[in-house]
């Protein structure tokens, strides 16, 4: 009980002695994030949609996010940015490299998975292992670069690889090359093949409702709606690392940070851990709003994967063959 005023002194002036707009933007934004992550978490394990596989993908994102959240807002709230806060800074610093990087390798899973599903037919729920476990570890070989070369510091962005008045390029350098060009790089991939895979999936959603008259195309129109959401993953995380590419390559320039592009970098970096929640109930939402169109309607309207026609073209076994294909199981 007598340690709580204490704590509650260290927290205001903390706040009060950061960047007082960047400090509140960061620590209200993060806090919101965090509330967000938790909501759909939660949504997810009351639904039991854990089961499933691409489920349990977006959750990894999700639950890394509120870690990521959480580590943001530790630090506004109680790292003091001078000496004596050294090694707790070079711990919060060495988080976010960890955790930025388990988020993006996740987004990656996340995109193979719905590629080979939408594109490719297959199911990849085997690899489910693999996908958690370079997730968690190569990560850590990444996060541990900075640490063994003491690169670890308070920069205008908080606990970060950081850099003095004289050295902010060679900081943005560091920064650059462990993050910013491999997440864009990677990101830029990523988005590309969701695209792709959205348009696979219209295409055949276009031939079947075409060309294929008897059976109904609800089932591949379903899965289309269903991945949008998911696809959203790898977009909405490239268009929010931009900001932190263009802060880069500022301090790259100039050699001095700009405040209002360390307040924009702050929103989007904010924004990465809310988005992987809202994006996780958007799905959620899609997925159980056409479970309940789909339950009523009646059992003639449903796929049939037996379907051939008497006295078959060349061209409709052509179309028919591209159109037909089961969803793998568990994949939605």
């Amino acid at each position: 009980q007598t340690q709580l005023p204490s704590i509650v002194s260290t927290v205001m002036m903390n706040l009060s002695s950061s960047d007082d707009t960047v400090a509140i933007v960061f620590s209200v934004l993060n806090g919101a994030s965090s509330l967000v992550c938790v909501l759909a978490s939660t949504v997810l394990f009351a639904l039991k949609l854990h089961t499933k596989l691409v489920y349990r993908l977006a959750l990894y994102q999700v639950l890394i996010g509120l870690v990521f959240a959480a580590v943001e807002t530790f630090e506004i709230i109680f790292v003091d940015y001078d000496e004596s806060y050294k090694r707790l800074c070079t711990v919060v610093g060495w988080l976010v490299v960890y955790t930025q990087w388990v988020k993006l390798l996740f987004t990656v899973w996340v995109t193979v998975h719905l590629f080979c599903f939408g594109v490719l037919q297959k199911n990849l729920k085997k690899f489910e292992v693999l996908y958690v476990v370079t997730s968690l570890f190569v990560p850590l070989v990444i996060a541990s670069i900075p640490l063994i070369t003491g690169s670890y510091g308070y920069s205008s962005l908080g606990c970060y690889i950081h850099g003095t008045n004289d050295t902010y390029a060679i900081a943005a350098i560091e920064a650059i090359s462990l993050w910013n060009v491999p997440a864009l790089a990677i990101l830029l991939a990523a988005s590309t093949a969701m695209v792709v895979m959205v348009i696979k999936l219209a295409q055949r959603v276009y031939l079947r409702r075409q060309f294929d008259t008897t059976v109904d195309g609800d089932q591949y129109w379903a899965a289309l709606k269903q991945l949008l959401p998911l696809a959203a993953f790898p977009i909405l995380f490239f268009v929010f690392v931009i900001p932190s590419l263009m802060y880069g390559a500022y301090l790259f320039n100039t050699s001095a940070p700009s405040e209002a592009l360390t307040l924009a970098t702050s929103v989007f970096i904010s924004l990465w851990s809310m988005a992987s929640g809202i994006t996780l109930l958007v799905h959620i939402a899609v997925a159980r709003l056409y479970g309940k169109r789909h339950r009523s309607k009646d059992t003639n309207t449903k796929f049939s994967s037996s379907y051939t026609a008497v006295g078959e073209t060349e061209s409709s076994v052509h179309v028919d063959s591209f159109t037909k294909y089961s969803l793998p199981d568990d994949s939605i």
